[in-house]
């Protein structure tokens, strides 16, 4: 093959990340929505798929992250850039967005048309936050915009948390801003990537537990994800303090060179 349609190892971690994006709306698809529609709902079947789904995105969360880290020790072929946006696409884009939908279908006292908008608005957020990143060029460390596996566990974090149907619908929106607007995050690298880790695995021990029904399981879970949705929204905060006081310092150094 040519060198430039070769796969390298950091590529096949990027398509085990569209596998986990494809197999999460699989199960949310056998295991709650079809289910639900044909009304042969076994206990459990629906925990059980739901927490399969969530883990296969936080599972390609992981590989999104070593991708990226594979490439620069190693290498990446010529299509690793494209590669790794249609897989986040599938991932963070597809699959939490149908996890939104089917929540809007299965859920009592919710809205599908409503749901399906909010879906939609995540699905369009995650493909314009895709299409900037691959044209802007910012300093390095940084994203512009919540990222996307961020966000989509934020989301995802936001539907298992049972909160009223309007709260859960503008919080929704309210991540797909996020991963649209010019907040900065910084990116997952050394000690931010293991503790990135550190809490995906954690995140998966709540999901067992609450999957399997476990003594506490359900507070676990509510727990994660509650510590998920104030991660998402204090991050912002600390963004923008942060640049406000850079700017000051940048003001009191001006003022101060003008001094005589």
């Amino acid at each position: 093959m040519p060198l430039s349609t070769r796969l390298s190892i950091a590529d096949a971690l990027t398509l085990g990340n569209a596998t986990c994006g494809f197999l999460a709306v699989y199960f949310t698809t056998t295991g709650v929505l079809i289910p639900h529609i044909t009304g042969s709902e076994v206990s459990g079947m629906a925990r059980h798929s739901a927490a399969t789904a969530v883990m296969l995105m936080l599972l390609a969360s992981v590989f999104d992250l070593f991708d990226g880290l594979v490439a620069r020790k190693l290498r990446s072929s010529a299509m690793g850039a494209e590669l790794d946006n249609l897989s986040d696409l599938v991932s963070f884009g597809l699959a939490p967005a149908y996890f939104v939908v089917v929540w809007g279908m299965v859920t009592d006292g919710a809205h599908q048309l409503m749901s399906a908008v909010a879906a939609i608005v995540v699905l369009l957020a995650v493909v314009l936050r895709l299409a900037r990143f691959s044209c802007v060029t910012l300093r390095d460390g940084i994203f512009q915009g919540m990222p996307s596996p961020f966000g989509a566990l934020t989301v995802v974090s936001i539907v298992l948390l049972e909160l009223p149907f309007f709260p859960t619908l503008l919080a929704i929106i309210g991540v797909a801003w996020l991963m649209v607007s010019r907040v900065e995050y910084p990116k997952p690298r050394g000690p931010l990537a293991v503790a990135m880790l550190a809490w995906i695995a954690a995140s998966m021990g709540m999901l067992a537990a609450w999957a399997f029904d476990s003594p506490g399981g359900q507070l676990l879970l509510q727990t994660g994800c509650a510590l998920q949705v104030v991660l998402g929204a204090v991050i912002p905060l600390f963004a923008t303090a942060r640049r406000v006081n850079t700017f000051r310092d940048n003001r009191r150094e001006a003022r101060a060179a003008q001094l005589p």
